[in-house]
């Protein structure tokens, strides 16, 4: 009897500490880095026939706010909801080069934490950097491309700058 609990205990615990390993090796990369990676949607692009016209047809009929670059959605971040977060909508023509070397008819910009930190992680990994950082006043940015050919652009926002430059040209938020 005490043989047979000796081998039962002895297979529970093959199976835990198997499953506790295949956990490990398994475990998802920021897991593994602790690098927080995307932390929102900074904004979606899209091509068109007339960008203007665009704009103007969402303002009417969906009631966006727009400017000369699109709207921008104002809401509060949920980490600490004293804070404004910002997600850009833009209608680029459709003969733009911007979404190159993608021949896909958008892009989506996602806001991240740490793009110095998580770029250097990236790159590791072997994803497929686009260009060098740009650095605005409103934030850093740079382009990867997934694995199905989707140029993505990533963010690290300063989202007070972001609303300073809004105010400056006059721009309202869709709330």
């Amino acid at each position: 009897m005490k043989k047979t609990i000796a081998i039962l205990l002895l297979i529970a615990a093959s199976f835990g500490s198997g499953f506790a390993f295949k956990a490990a090796l398994t475990a998802p990369a920021h897991q593994v880095t602790g690098i927080k990676r995307v932390t929102g949607i900074g904004g979606i692009f899209f091509k068109c026939k007339n960008p203007a016209k665009i704009r103007a047809w969402y303002q009417e009929h969906l009631g966006l706010n727009t400017n000369q670059y699109g709207a921008v959605f104002e809401w509060r971040q949920g980490a600490d909801t004293l804070k404004k977060g910002f997600t850009q909508w833009s209608p680029f023509g459709d003969k733009t080069s911007y979404f190159a070397p993608s021949d896909k008819d958008f892009m989506i910009n996602y806001r991240v934490a740490d793009l110095d930190a998580l770029l250097a992680q990236l790159k590791k990994e072997g994803v497929t950097i686009l260009d060098k950082v740009e650095v605005a006043d409103y934030g850093k940015f740079v382009h990867i491309m997934d694995i199905e050919g989707n140029k993505i652009e990533l963010w690290e926002p300063k989202d007070l700058e972001y609303e300073k430059l809004g105010a400056k040209m006059g721009s309202k938020t869709t709330k």
